[in-house]
């Protein structure tokens, strides 16, 4: 009941003083939600458990040895595996959820296991040889299919993140290895593709009404993905700079349109900055390349700043109250 309604009632005299206060002490003592609470420990006690168990393997290896080791890591992950397919619910292109409460946790530990398993098997027997992304590959094909079985945003983030792996790792490893140098600028142009690659699994996933709450995490790290590899090229191609400044702008303009048809402010919060990096970075090398005998450029450069800032600042508060958007992401 609204505590305005005890207000009138006192007021009216028609309810106590010391029944008043008596309320508002309840009031201040009403029980609180600890739901996302007790998740960040359980994920953070599945992470240190995975973390745990690598260091008691390091430290222990001469008295255990590896197929023991290997034989214990294959346990786990059968076992949690196991766990999961008793427990999970019946597969929908909607939003599953979990029928135990410790259903995603363990999945992720398994998914955590998994991985553990397959490097080890490289690292100390050199399973798949040179064939460093097909080592990747595997355990990228595997979580994808378990975030979309079991419908789980954590083992999809797993998944993307294996995707981005082998991606860089398909292209450089035959120049690292032969000369110890990295193509950065097919670094470069891989991270352009792939982030386009993970905007377009985000749309397809809404338009095709298939998971749509995975949508998020794909855009997610589909913008970030794009700006860096486009800030990467704005600070690696100088000669050329301009042109990669032109293709941030247009990554921002589409990511900029995105969060206002979203009403997400997180995504324009991250739009803005990523553009304002860009823009910076073109004026201070133009600053640069002034012919100015005195301080003039660093001067500008610090007016430059200030008022950019405190204009960035002022855009941000104007349009997060024209979307209000506060509880969006």
């Amino acid at each position: 009941m609204d505590s305005s309604l005890f207000q009138k009632l006192h007021e009216e005299g028609l309810l106590a003083d010391s029944s008043l206060n008596k309320i508002k002490a309840l009031e201040k003592d009403r029980l609180f939600s600890l739901h996302w609470e007790l998740k960040t420990v359980l994920y953070l006690g599945v992470t240190l458990l995975s973390g745990g168990l690598g260091v008691l393997v390091y430290k222990n290896i001469d008295r255990i040895g590896h197929l023991a080791v290997l034989l214990f890591i294959a346990l786990v992950c059968a076992g949690c595996f196991f766990y999961c397919l008793r427990k999970k619910a019946p597969f929908s292109v909607e939003r599953v959820t979990a029928s135990d409460p410790f259903f995603d946790y363990i999945l992720l530990l398994a998914c955590l296991t998994l991985l553990t398993f397959i490097g080890y098997l490289q690292f100390q027997y050199d399973v798949f040889g040179q064939a460093y992304g097909l080592a990747t590959a595997i355990p990228m094909l595997i979580l994808f299919f378990c975030a979309y079985y079991f419908d789980h945003l954590g083992v999809l983030s797993l998944a993307i993140t294996n995707l981005a792996a082998w991606a860089g790792i398909s292209i450089t490893p035959a120049s690292f290895l032969k000369e110890g140098i990295i193509d950065h600028a097919r670094l470069i142009y891989t991270g352009l593709a792939l982030g386009v690659l993970l905007v377009l699994a985000g749309l397809t996933s809404v338009r095709r009404n298939f998971k749509q709450h995975f949508a998020f995490t794909y855009t997610n790290f589909g913008i970030h993905i794009l700006f860096v590899a486009g800030l990467s090229g704005l600070f690696s191609f100088d000669p050329v700079y301009i042109l990669w400044f032109i293709l941030l702008l247009g990554i921002a303009y589409y990511f900029y349109r995105y969060a206002v048809k979203q009403g997400s402010f997180y995504f324009l919060l991250v739009t803005m900055l990523y553009a304002y990096i860009a823009l910076s970075y073109v004026i201070c090398t133009l600053l640069a390349g002034m012919s100015f005998r005195d301080l003039t450029p660093i001067v500008l450069g610090l007016i430059y700043f200030i008022v950019s800032a405190i204009g960035v600042v002022r855009i941000l508060i104007a349009l997060n109250h024209k979307m209000k958007a506060h509880d969006s992401l």
